[in-house]
């Protein structure tokens, strides 16, 4: 059976470009309970509008309520909870074992999915959840091929794996270092993401003096994991049995999960067609265009070791510059609606990305006001212009220009 594809949905603008895209399912957080509180989040009106567009369009939705919890988190609880099922959402996304158990005895038929913050990482752990009654289990990024295969034999449940994006220095998330030095909690869901900082090396008789741990002198980020990319293993992955592919993401840009859903839709869709062993190189070409750490296969094949990680300060490879958002297109004029999200101008080479077939080359000839003034440039965030283009264009569409170097 071809296994879900499941794409981060951060904000309702992100959830329709992950369903357009090309997502079996998404996953999001409401505005309380998530382990992502910097992300744009739901709220009660949002939930249920981005539930109907996803239903509408056959895609599932599966909220996160995967804090830890203390006491004090229990008594609003229940009636969050409420409301979330009042959107007739399809599970949820849970990790602490008494919100699992409020969970099944409020709603006994809401399938409950263990969150990979549970560190599911043998057999009896997965056994132990199926037996009370967990659906699904996210299984923590720190297996190998290997031991995702020996849980798969072992249990029925069904399992879920991160194929894409950020990894942890931490085991399955469980952090505290944000904690300790910030004051912000990552296991209630806002993380400082204290790991991604620089380091250098400090000496105890020598208070003041740092003694940087690489050699060009200007620190290291010792703790700042790779990213996580999969695509080129789907074959061994779905002989593995897993259930569904999970794509990271919630706090990424809407460009991000575009392009990132795109290219794995389309290699699970031809892996399933017959193309068993090959790679479409316009897959990877896609993934490498959004802004990524290097990318790495994890534990998938392995402790990856010192391979798994950054010792540099380049964390971020960005090849183009998201640009543009397309939010309509007037066929009588032949103009494309577009809101601006980095600066462009008249005469800017151009990539249109696109819900349907390969991007799209354009070079920008004109740009006009919401007047029909003309213009030089969309300097402005989030400005409305409009620019000519010869063919009509999908709603979410996105428009990106190449940068002169990769940053």
């Amino acid at each position: 059976m071809k296994p879900e594809l499941m794409a981060p949905a951060g904000d309702l603008e992100k959830l329709k470009a992950a369903v357009l895209y090309g997502a079996d399912a998404v996953y999001l957080g409401g505005r309380h309970f998530s382990l992502r509180a910097g992300a744009g989040n739901f709220g009660e009106e949002e939930l249920a509008e981005g539930v109907r567009f996803a239903h509408n369009r056959g895609v599932r939705v599966y909220v996160t309520v995967n804090i830890f919890a203390h006491n004090s988190d229990l008594v609003p609880l229940p009636g969050y909870l409420d409301s979330i099922r009042a959107a007739g959402v399809d599970g949820l996304i849970v990790s602490d074992p008494g919100i699992i158990d409020l969970v099944r005895s409020l709603y006994p038929d809401m399938p409950v999915h263990l969150s990979t913050q549970a560190n599911t990482t043998n057999w009896v752990a997965a056994r132990f959840w199926e037996k009370l009654g967990v659906s699904r289990i996210v299984l923590a990024r720190e297996l190998s091929l290997a031991e995702i295969k020996e849980i798969r034999r072992r249990v029925g449940v069904e399992l879920e794996v991160f194929v894409h994006g950020a990894m942890c220095i931490s085991y399955s998330g469980r952090c505290l270092l944000s904690n300790y030095l910030t004051g912000r909690d990552a296991n209630r869901g806002d993380c400082a993401q204290s790991c991604r900082w620089r380091y250098a090396l400090a000496e105890e008789i020598r208070p003041g003096k740092y003694f940087p741990i690489e050699e060009d002198g200007r620190g290291a980020y010792i703790l700042s994991s790779r990213d996580l990319c999969l695509i080129q293993h789907i074959p061994e992955l779905v002989e593995a049995g897993i259930n569904s592919f999970k794509i990271e993401g919630r706090m990424k840009s809407v460009h991000y999960v575009a392009g990132v859903v795109k290219a794995y839709r389309e290699a699970l869709d031809n892996f399933f067609a017959g193309g068993a062993n090959s790679l479409n190189s316009a897959w990877l070409e896609e993934i490498g265009k959004v802004s990524h750490r290097e990318y790495t296969t994890g534990f998938l094949f392995g402790n990856p070791a010192a391979s798994g990680q950054h010792y540099s300060d380049k964390i971020y490879r960005r090849r183009y510059s998201f640009v543009g958002l397309v939010r309509g297109y007037d066929k009588q004029a032949g103009l494309a609606v577009v809101e601006q999200r980095n600066r462009f101008a008249v005469g800017d080479e151009v990539e249109i990305l696109m819900p349907e077939g390969r991007p799209l080359k354009h070079c920008i000839e004109a740009i006009y006001d919401e007047e029909g003034n003309s213009l030089e440039a969309a300097p402005h965030p989030q400005q409305i212009v409009r620019i000519p283009v010869n063919r009509e264009l999908a709603a979410l569409s996105m428009l990106r220009k190449p940068l002169e170097k990769d940053y």
